[in-house]
């Protein structure tokens, strides 16, 4: 006891947590769980209480859901009415940092810019955010789910653009830039076709730039994931093969050569 009548060591434990040892345990991934409960009484015959009355005595919650789609099969399902949105930034000549905010559709993989300026505050991005859901026209309305990160640019303002349209933000993670692949790959292709292989000058000719390659890159850049088609010819039956030994291809030069569109010449 120490000084005072005030009784030293642990303050004393419920009956139900001091009689009952519980140790969680997962039986398999995805599983849902299971526990072993041992008790100083059941040597005295009595009988042991439930295991989740045990569990819930010893100050232990319920394990969360663990049923239903993961995140890749979300995606997958729901990839007709989800837009994801990021920023890439771009050091000019003139040591000045340029942003662009780009907009991918993951059904169709078309790319869209809403917007350049080097001082993306919460008032730019709203409106670049009403800008782009004015050019998507009637599109929107099939549009239900926002991914982005949590950068600081993403105000309350720029969500509640899209909220007011109906479609639900859905942030990413801190620091998982996987959840937002889809656009992580898209940046990551316009610094390897773009950026990285070309100087900047300011925000005009970053949009110039931008809005050219964007152009080739939805009309004339064949995707994987769509069976070789482009994004404008998503949702269509792939063109009938031809010979190409028969026919004369035009080449046309894109960005001043620096990638290609080939035709065939009529």
């Amino acid at each position: 006891m120490r000084a005072g009548g005030v009784p030293g060591g642990r303050p004393p434990q419920p009956q139900s947590a001091s009689s009952w040892s519980v140790s969680p345990r997962i039986t398999r991934p995805g599983g849902t769980g299971a526990c072993k409960a041992s008790s100083s009484s059941s040597a005295t015959g009595s009988r042991r209480p439930r295991c989740g009355r045990s569990l819930h005595d010893a100050g232990i919650d319920p394990a969360p859901r663990r049923t239903g789609p993961t995140w890749k099969q979300f995606l997958t399902a729901q990839a007709r009415g989800i837009l994801a949105a990021d920023f890439v930034h771009v050091d000019t000549v003139l040591l000045r940092r340029v942003y662009a905010l780009i907009v991918i559709e993951h059904g169709t993989r078309r790319a869209h810019l809403a917007g350049v300026t080097a001082n993306p505050d919460g008032a730019w991005t709203a409106q670049a955010a009403r800008n782009f859901l004015m050019d998507l026209g009637q599109r929107a309305a099939s549009v239900k789910f926002l991914i982005r990160d949590r950068a600081g640019q993403f105000t309350d303002s720029f969500d509640a653009v899209f909220t007011a349209e109906r479609i639900r933000i859905l942030a990413s993670p801190p620091q998982a830039p996987r959840a937002n692949a889809v656009c992580e790959r898209m940046i990551g292709t316009l610094r390897r076709e773009l950026l990285d292989r070309l100087l900047i000058v300011n925000e005009h000719h970053l949009r110039r730039v931008l809005t050219e390659y964007l152009r080739h890159y939805n009309a004339a850049r064949p995707h994987r994931s769509l069976g070789q088609l482009t994004p404008t010819q998503a949702g269509t039956r792939p063109p009938e093969p031809i010979n190409l030994a028969a026919h004369r291809i035009h080449r046309k030069q894109v960005l001043g050569g620096l990638t290609h569109e080939y035709y065939v010449a009529a």
